[in-house]
This record gives C-alpha cells, structure tokens and sequence, in this order.
C-alpha cells in the first residue's frame, strides 16, 4: 500500500513538472513572437514638386448707380456689355466669360420728418446696381495680365473692380498618386539606413498612415494640420508626407 501511494505521488510529481516546463516553453515561445513582431522602425518620408497652375479663375464686378432704377439698370447692361467686348478683344473666349444676376441696393437718405424718428432706414434716393463677370480660362499667364490692365476701363467711365485671381491646379488627383509614391520611396530609403546603421535589414510595411497634402506658393514653409491648398499663386509647391512602419529583420 505503502509503495503504490509513493508511486502515486511521485506520477502526480512528475506530471506537474513536465506541465511546468510545457508552460514555460509557451510563454517564452509568446514573449520572443512578441518582441520580434514589436521589432519595427517608423519613419516618416517626404516628396515635394513645384507646379504651374493650369486654371485662372477670375472675377470682374461692374457696378453703377442712379437716382432712376430705370436708368441704372440700363447703363450697367451697356456698361457689363462694353466690358465683356473689351475682354473678348484681348484674347477671352466669350464662352469663358458667365455673367451673374444683377443685383440691386437701394440707397436711403437719413430723412427728417417724425416718421424717421428711431429708423436709420429713410426714403430712397439711390439704387446701386452690380453684376459680376467670372472669366475661367486655361491660360493662366495672358488672362493674368488682362486682369492686371482692366482697370483702364475706368478711364472711360465704366465702374469696375478687378478682382484677385484664383490660380488651381486640375490635375491634382493623379500627381497625388505620384507624389504619395515618391514619399513611400523616401521613407523606405530613411528605414533602410537607419537599419544599417545598426546591422540589421528592414523587412515588410506593417502599417502605412498619409498626412494631408500642402499645396503652397512657390518656396513657402507654410503648413497646417487640416492641409494648404493655396490659390493665390501662379507657381506652386506641393508637398506629400507619409508615415511607414517597417518590421526589422
């Protein structure tokens, strides 16, 4: 009885070892999968391009005013006319040019009778019409410099105001594509060397984020969390930025 109680015993001891052992073998087996799949580099790479903007958008306001609505209306027809013709004989497609509704203020005087006691609104004496011309045209350099002399027309007794081009970009949906490449290269050239440097050699992308994109006038450092996208500027720079982690061999 004896004996068999020791045999017992000593099978019980032996199987909580060998369970011991096999614990131990799994959880340094999980720690070592731990630290190798942790073993990555994150880098962050960069590619910027000058560009040319490919679309003017520009905006001429005609206005006028007269006492007779009648009579403001009509010479702001002939005047947004004479602009338009003016616009057409420097080089503007006439299909380039839209023209907005006119638009119509009326112009009070402050009055003096009791009924205007209390109300900064007194009786007509004026209507100032305006209408706006929007020229959109792919070439960028000769509209910005009919935008640049426009204003002549003052000279002959048209009202009008020259608004600041807007200058795009239309293919920006395929140079993104090339420009997140290009920023992909750059961060793998920076993984490459950083892994080097140490002895030991990058293996795949474990995980890729892109920052936003930075359109900005030419030579600029400007940038923001939400992403630039300048139009005030014929030469552009646009900046792509991506961060890549990269597991380490």
């Amino acid at each position: 009885m004896a004996n068999e109680s020791n045999n017992s015993h000593f099978k019980a001891s032996l199987v909580i070892a060998a369970g011991l052992v096999l614990s131990t073998i799994v959880v340094s087996w999980a720690v070592l999968h731990f630290r190798t799949s942790d073993h990555v580099i994150v880098v962050t790479g960069s590619a910027r391009k000058r560009i040319k903007s490919d679309l003017i958008v520009w905006r001429v306001n005609v206005t006028q005013q007269s006492t007779q609505l009648a009579d403001a209306y009509k010479t702001l027809s002939d005047n947004s006319a004479k602009v338009r013709a003016y616009l057409v004989s420097k080089g503007i497609g006439d299909s380039q040019i839209v023209s907005s509704s006119i638009n119509t203020k009326p112009i009070h005087g402050k009055g003096s009778g009791s009924e205007y006691e209390g109300n900064e609104s007194g009786p007509i004496v004026a209507y100032q019409l305006g209408q706006s011309l929007e020229i959109r045209s792919p070439e960028v350099e000769k509209t910005s410099q009919i935008a640049r002399e426009v204003t002549e027309l003052i000279n002959r007794g048209i009202l009008v105001e020259s608004v600041a081009p807007e200058y795009h970009y239309t293919k920006l949906g395929d140079l993104k594509i090339e420009m997140l490449a290009e920023a992909a290269k750059d961060a793998k050239a920076r993984a490459q060397q950083i892994a080097s440097s140490t002895g030991d050699r990058i293996g795949g992308v474990s995980a890729a984020r892109m920052g936003v994109l930075q359109i900005t006038p030419a030579d600029s450092n400007r940038v923001s969390d939400s992403g630039e996208n300048d139009t005030t500027s014929l030469d552009k720079d646009i900046t792509a930025v991506v961060s890549i982690s990269f597991a380490v061999d």
